[in-house]
């Protein structure tokens, strides 16, 4: 896998182009091997942002729609773990071939992905992206994740 940075030097710096920036969330939807579709697996209305660097480096963040405020001081036990089951945070770096993107996990909200690669199937489509996971087990299923990202206007 070429490291992002040795993209440009290989001829293909057009190719990271295209991802460089933040992209905002449009909708999140999902299946399952038995076909089932699912349009809210983050909930309904989820916000996410994900950004690629120049140098190499990822950051995602998708909170789930309808979350609520914890109560006073830090909420209860309950309150808590609802918190983090609903939302979703790492950082790395990414490295793009063809039409895959992975991104090397080095921090996590979810501590079983630190160090692990997280495999994106990637396509362009003007300001938009779609990024497909591999199947995956996600609110107790196997299922495959489909991610469309808008390119945020630089300097919003």
């Amino acid at each position: 896998m070429a490291e992002v940075s040795g993209l440009a030097e290989s001829g293909l710096g057009n190719a990271n182009d295209k991802l460089v920036g933040t992209w905002k969330l449009v909708s999140a939807s999902s299946t399952t091997s038995a076909g089932e579709r699912c349009e809210t697996p983050y909930g309904p209305s989820p916000v996410g942002f994900l950004t690629y660097t120049a140098d190499g480096r990822v950051s995602a963040m998708i909170s789930y729609g309808g979350r609520t405020s914890l109560s006073v001081r830090g909420g209860t036990p309950e309150e808590q773990a609802q918190a983090f089951k609903t939302f979703l945070a790492y950082a790395g770096r990414y490295a793009l071939s063809d039409d895959t993107v992975t991104h090397s996990v080095e921090i996590s909200s979810i501590q079983t992905y630190v160090g692990k690669d997280l495999v994106r199937n990637v396509k362009f489509q003007g300001d938009r992206i779609t990024l497909v996971t591999p199947p995956t087990f996600v609110n107790g299923k196997v299922q495959t994740v489909e991610l469309i990202w808008e390119r945020l206007p630089a300097g919003s």
